[in-house]
């Protein structure tokens, strides 16, 4: 089994196997888990506008603190999707953040884990074109997960067919639940023809992006990653990883990114909070390097893990520190 699907898999069962939290923050409070429902009329166009974040909280390496990664900064993302799709989101990023440092303990994590913040339209939306300024709740949900940082590991992946939706007709730098259609079409594709994960072009036939990761490739020692201008989500991890590249004295580019350039390339990753740094092994059935995660990307990841474990001593701003009850 591929690292991408195995790691589906053992989200899944970890789920599973943990049942679901106690709690569920929303709209201003803790709500039993099973008290946190919505009407099924509330769902459908109401979902078209919805806004999300995905954020990790790492075990720190002494094992008595979570460290939230970058957590302001999702936050801040997420409320600039919400001004992108005209939403109005209660409350400020210092709510938000109180809120999820509340259920994180409340729930007694004690382990990775996943948050996903979002937001959706109050109430039952008749409208099928649900009305600027709409008015929202916010929820937040939390569940473990399993980092296959410092893992061997790889995954194949292939262009699409599907282009990347482009500025000109849905923002692709908002993160939002509609967007991520485009990638559920390409993901599909990518697997009936024997891939993993699709990389999209955008319409400009450029390299833009995988399906909720950036991608990035190296060629004699530059770490190269399309522009933000290339239909890219700005990607948190994207920035990290650029970020590193220049602390550890690489050569960076961020530019257009030509299709050609995937096949020519040393390595390829993909990077993303959910994938974290994922070696891509094969592009269109071509292997990339010697089919393994090459020495820049393994360079990168032991940096990035190092950081989110809290056993390094580079951007500390970077974490929230959420300390464990002892007992």
């Amino acid at each position: 089994m591929t690292h991408a699907l195995e790691t589906q898999a053992l989200d899944s069962l970890a789920a599973r196997g943990s049942g679901h939290p106690e709690w569920i923050w929303r709209d201003g409070a803790l709500v039993p888990w099973e008290q946190a429902t919505v009407h099924v009329n509330a769902v459908g166009h109401a979902s078209v506008a919805a806004v999300f974040e995905g954020i990790k909280a790492y075990l720190a390496a002494d094992g008595h603190r979570l460290l939230a990664f970058r957590l302001d900064d999702h936050l801040r993302r997420l409320f600039d999707s919400a001004r992108l799709c005209r939403l109005d989101l209660p409350g400020s990023v210092d709510d938000l953040r109180e809120a999820i440092l509340t259920l994180l303990r409340a729930n007694a994590c004690r382990t990775d884990t996943y948050i996903r913040p979002w937001a959706f339209p109050r109430g039952v939306i008749r409208e099928q074109m649900v009305p600027a300024g709409t008015r929202c709740e916010i929820v937040v949900d939390s569940w473990p997960f399993h980092s296959h940082l410092l893992t061997p590991r790889g995954c194949r992946a292939a262009v699409s067919s599907w282009i990347r939706v482009s500025d000109a007709s849905m923002p692709p730098r908002a993160k939002t639940f509609s967007n991520y259609h485009n990638g559920r079409l390409a993901m599909m594709e990518a697997r009936e023809n024997g891939h993993d994960w699709p990389i999209l072009l955008n319409e400009r036939h450029k390299v833009s992006e995988g399906p909720g990761a950036c991608v990035a490739l190296v060629r004699d020692g530059t770490v190269v990653t399309p522009s933000l201008t290339s239909g890219l989500l700005a990607g948190l991890t994207r920035d990290s990883v650029c970020a590193l590249t220049r602390d550890l004295g690489l050569a960076l580019e961020e530019r257009e990114v030509d299709r050609s350039e995937l096949y020519l390339a040393d390595e390829l990753f993909f990077m993303g909070t959910a994938w974290e740094i994922l070696p891509i092994t094969t592009i269109d059935g071509r292997r990339v390097g010697d089919g393994t995660m090459g020495p820049v990307t393994t360079r990168l990841e032991r940096e990035y893990a190092a950081i989110v474990r809290g056993r390094s001593e580079r951007h500390p701003e970077w974490l929230t520190e959420i300390p464990l009850d002892p007992g």
